[in-house]
């Protein structure tokens, strides 16, 4: 049984030289380059080879072209007005959320700076945030550059299911924000409505605010209704909860770094107040552009959603066919699954051996994760990989064909 509570101290720094997972190169980048240098197929990063709706894409060509509404110029610091009207409209019309859209949404640079901005602005030396483990990598390095101790509860294959009691076990007088993220990255998992609201009593009862990631909502495949339950909808939860999404998952546009936090004004403006001096503002025509999508854009999400589901049922099947036993994601771009049946005890150390001889690249799922510091330097999900299939059906058919060499590279780097 693995322990409720793992303290993570190396993220917990106090100088700049102190703090190497801040200045390390991300794995996301890391094993892109990767793939470039071998000319492997990269089912690493998750960056759709889609570039969403022309129609989209269109209307913010157009606002660079015509510099329409200032739209080559700083956007307002909160963000667009009509993107935090079709933000509000969103969240009302999907999940029965009534937002004041000048009060309660901020506009920022992704999801990511969205984290990056809540976790400064509402914790700091002396407080602790609380996540699931595996988590997103920015996760514990945003948390460190706020001085907060970074603490995980670890999830257990094949469910990847949160357990409010563990988490309740891991929380102290310390602990100011659990950092929740369904649909799950890596993993896939979505959190049912029961459990939720498990969580969000937790919650309450010792006072922590929730920072949900929600970046997957509109990439559900499976679950208990084939939906996407936002926390901030669960009884109990609105006053404390936050929550991060983007279009970049939604429309396939990545690159845009158009994102959003929502929640209670006193949050949102304390977000809005360390945001502003991480970019200020970013993407005026993105923002337009996405406002537009987000107003008029189901239809798309609908289509989107059926494809990658087909593309997720695909890669798994491939997976299978090479010997592999795939978790099968309800959400998301991801599925992961355990080398070590091919002799493989290290995703991390085969990475290289696995894109110059097998020719695909993953993501290692223990570069999602932080060592136990036991005396056996354990590492968790060792063998572990991340594999994406938000990608053409030929780019998919042509990693399960080279996968299928995993049975003999297992021999080689089973001896490393």
């Amino acid at each position: 049984m693995p322990a409720a509570r793992r303290v993570h101290p190396d993220v917990t720094p106090v100088l700049p030289a102190d703090r190497p997972a801040v200045h390390a190169t991300t794995i996301f980048e890391t094993m892109t380059q990767l793939a470039q240098h071998h000319g492997a197929v990269n089912l690493g990063q998750g960056f759709p080879d889609d570039d969403g709706p022309e129609w989209v894409r269109r209307l913010a060509a157009e606002a660079i072209l015509s510099g329409r509404n200032r739209a080559n110029q700083y956007a307002p610091g909160a963000g667009l007005p009509a993107l935090r009207r079709a933000v509000a409209e969103h969240q009302q019309r999907h999940y029965g959320i009534g937002l004041d859209p000048d009060r309660q949404v901020v506009i920022t640079t992704g999801a990511t700076e969205g984290i990056a901005a809540a976790l400064l602005a509402l914790t700091g030396p002396g407080d602790e945030v609380v996540s699931f483990e595996p988590f997103y990598d920015s996760y514990a390095a945003v948390t460190a550059v706020s001085g907060a101790a970074f603490i995980t509860v670890p999830l257990s294959a094949p469910d990847f299911q949160p357990s409010a009691t563990a988490l309740e076990e891991a929380i102290t007088e310390r602990t100011r924000v659990l950092l929740l993220n369904s649909p799950h990255n890596p993993t896939g998992t979505v959190v049912p409505p029961e459990v939720l609201s498990r969580i969000v009593e937790v919650c309450a009862r010792h006072d922590v605010l929730i920072l949900s990631d929600e970046v997957y909502e509109h990439l559900v495949y499976d679950g208990v209704d084939g939906r996407h339950h936002s926390v901030a909808a669960v009884p109990g939860a609105s006053a404390r909860t936050l929550t991060v999404s983007s279009a970049g998952k939604s429309f396939s546009m990545t690159g845009w770094k158009v994102g959003w936090v929502t929640g209670p004004a006193e949050l949102v403006t304390a977000v809005r107040a360390v945001k502003q001096f991480l970019t200020y503002s970013s993407g005026p025509a993105y923002q337009g552009a996405i406002a537009e999508a987000l107003g008029e854009g189901d239809a798309f999400l609908a289509e989107q959603r059926d494809r990658y589901r087909a593309l997720r049922d695909r890669l798994v099947s491939g997976l299978r066919r090479a010997g592999l036993d795939p978790v099968v994601p309800a959400a998301g771009y991801f599925t992961v699954t355990d080398l070590g049946v091919l002799g493989v005890p290290d995703a991390a150390a085969a990475a290289e051996e696995l894109a110059e001889r097998a020719g695909v690249v993953g993501i290692p799922v223990s570069a999602l994760c932080r060592p136990t510091g036991e005396s056996d330097g354990a590492v968790p999900f060792r063998s572990w990989m991340r594999w994406a299939f938000c990608k053409q059906p030929a780019v998919v058919d042509e990693a399960v064909v080279r996968l299928q060499g995993l049975r003999d590279l297992g021999d080689v780097v089973g001896r490393q």
